[in-house]
């Protein structure tokens, strides 16, 4: 028998004794290229579909293609969501590749929140080192791209990839992206892991309580009239009757700061070698150490002295980028905002209601081999 019949013969075999037989429904792609760039290849399953109509029980029928996708979908629900895998990682992804296209035009870290722990901050600090380079802004999400966890997704990598310059000669064209509600979502670390397997994930964490007081009174400031009609304390310990944006409010505030629960969830798609976690008290404080941390986990030669670029700002209330001539330029007028002080009934509630969770935490950063943020350290004490 000729090779190239042999060849064609075998996929078939197995087509028709593995796959047909197997499934509810077949969907074949053939390149034309494959078939000699004849009609080889409708022959073939024209004949294959007489075959089984002729010499098997078996039932076929066709639909249009939206209606078998309408169907597929129907049958198999989980997959309706795409999972964009890396294109790097297989030559055959590579060379069909248009020429214009890079995997250099990835990023390389990412920071994943979780929100009003001082994110927007880093970012920024990050931003003033010459080898690393941040996203274009969005015109709905500002800084943030917020692609792994929404409705972005769907827009394909060709539109995230847009987000980032093309790659030039002259730097090391090292990519990082901010999006603080990556980290509490339960679909961000999957999808991330698939595009981005060796990517570097940074988040910062701060008390939780905190935390959540400071959503609450971002809220606040925001307008938002569930939190203009009740009191923080009313939010947290809402109960499963409350209104439905009460409910909504709450959870926002109280649920990011499971955080063992949403690192954890990182840990089962990123090596913890990957992930770095940063104490966000020590950013407000003393942000040029955590900063040489940072260069040093991210392996960058070209070590910047954050000593020279940052000053506290008194009025603002934190550390700033210092400009030639002594003046500042600090985050926006929402950034840094000065807060009543939490309440001590919430205070209380909040540190029974995050008691586990913290206890949770300290042994998952003893696992990863990094320290106890000293928030954590004074929560622990009071829960013996």
């Amino acid at each position: 028998m000729d090779t190239d019949l042999r060849g064609l013969f075998f996929p078939l075999n197995v087509v028709l004794f593995f796959f047909i037989p197997s499934s509810q429904i077949s969907i074949f792609m053939t390149h034309l290229s494959n078939y000699g760039n004849d009609r080889l290849g409708l022959y073939t399953f024209r004949n294959l579909v007489k075959f089984l109509q002729t010499w098997t029980n078996l039932r076929l029928q066709t639909l249009a293609p939206v209606q078998l996708a309408q169907r597929y979908f129907q049958i198999f629900p989980e997959e309706r969501d795409p999972i964009w895998q890396d294109p790097c990682e297989d030559k055959r992804h590579k060379d069909i590749w248009s020429k214009e296209k890079t995997c250099d035009r990835f990023p390389k870290l990412l920071i994943i929140g979780p929100q009003k722990t001082g994110t927007t901050a880093l970012y920024l600090f990050l931003g003033m080192h010459p080898d690393l380079t941040s996203n274009y802004p969005s015109k709905e999400t500002f800084e943030e791209i917020q692609f792994f966890n929404g409705h972005n997704y769907h827009r394909g990598i060709d539109w995230y990839m847009e987000y980032f310059p093309l790659p030039s000669n002259t730097s090391s064209d090292y990519y990082f992206e901010k999006s603080a509600n990556y980290f509490d979502s339960e679909v961000a670390a999957r999808r991330a892991a698939a595009l981005l397997p060796k990517a570097k994930i940074i988040t910062i964490l701060i008390n939780p309580a905190d935390r959540a007081y400071s959503w609450y009174q971002h809220q606040r400031a925001h307008g938002d009239s569930v939190a203009l009609k009740y009191t923080f304390h009313d939010v947290i310990t809402a109960g499963r009757n409350a209104p439905i944006k009460l409910r909504v409010l709450q959870n926002r505030c109280l649920v990011p700061g499971w955080y063992a629960t949403h690192l954890g969830r990182w840990l089962n798609h990123y090596h913890l070698s990957q992930i770095l976690v940063l104490d966000g008290q020590v950013l407000r404080t003393e942000p040029f150490a955590l900063m040489d941390k940072i260069q040093k986990f991210l392996g960058l030669t070209n070590t910047l002295n954050y000593h020279k670029i940052l000053a506290f700002d008194p009025k603002k209330g934190f550390w700033c980028q210092l400009l030639d001539g002594g003046k500042t330029k600090c985050l926006g007028k929402s950034k840094g905002r000065r807060y009543p002080e939490m309440d001590t009934d919430s205070r209380t509630f909040l540190r029974e209601h995050y008691r586990d969770h913290n206890i949770e935490l300290s042994r998952l950063l003893y696992k990863m081999g990094q320290p106890l943020p000293s928030w954590l350290r004074e929560e622990l004490i009071h829960t013996r």
